[in-house]
């Protein structure tokens, strides 16, 4: 079981390993972008299942897709509203993007800024990283430390003590909506509610 502290986390993450930690929805598993093959084959992911990109801010992440002024104005309305919180906007991937993080559509990528602190204070060390839930794919997402510990030995978790005295993650994977040129799709009905 690697358990080490938040700042152990954050280097281990910035020297490219698998880390895992708490969230506003359900534990992620990250990894910087270009180490997000890592996450698939963690995972036993299928390349077709583009993983998200997961920022401090939004201001973090606006870099990474590209659109109109007009789209960037919607984009970031609905972002407004919504972030930090439990919605992923996939949307128009910028050349900073990764082909990595999606392999088979390496034209769009989803992007969310969570809304706990704990995510947010290790994503504003090492900018923006490649998440999705922890736990193998096809499977119920895992919601503990001990779980995950379980299923991905190799990946570094937090010591439960910085967690502590903070709201447990909603246990419901995000909202993922869809950017289609002209209004939303929703890919994933999560507990945020867009109106397309």
């Amino acid at each position: 079981m690697t358990q080490v502290s938040l700042v152990e986390l954050i280097a281990g993450a910035q020297a490219g390993l698998l880390v895992s930690f708490p969230t506003d929805t359900v534990p992620a598993l990250a990894a910087i972008p270009e180490q997000a093959p890592l996450i698939f084959q963690a995972k036993q992911r299928s390349q077709d299942k583009p993983l998200i990109l997961m920022g401090g801010s939004a201001e973090d992440l606006w870099p990474y897709v590209q659109g109109s002024e007009y789209e960037l104005q919607i984009w970031q309305q609905v972002a407004s509203q919504h972030w930090p919180g439990a919605l992923t906007l996939v949307l128009p991937a910028s050349p900073r993007v990764p082909k990595q993080m999606n392999p088979t559509d390496p034209t769009t990528i989803g992007i969310r800024v969570p809304n706990r602190a704990i995510a947010q204070t290790i994503l504003a060390q090492t900018g923006p990283m490649a998440t999705t839930s922890a736990n193998f794919s096809g499977q119920p997402p895992l919601q503990t430390l001990a779980e995950i510990a379980q299923q991905f030995p190799e990946v570094l978790t937090l010591e439960p003590e910085p967690v502590k005295g903070e709201t447990a993650g909603i246990g419901v994977p995000s909202t993922v909506s869809k950017w289609t040129g002209t209004n939303w799709q929703i890919l994933r009905q999560g507990t945020v509610k867009l109106s397309c």
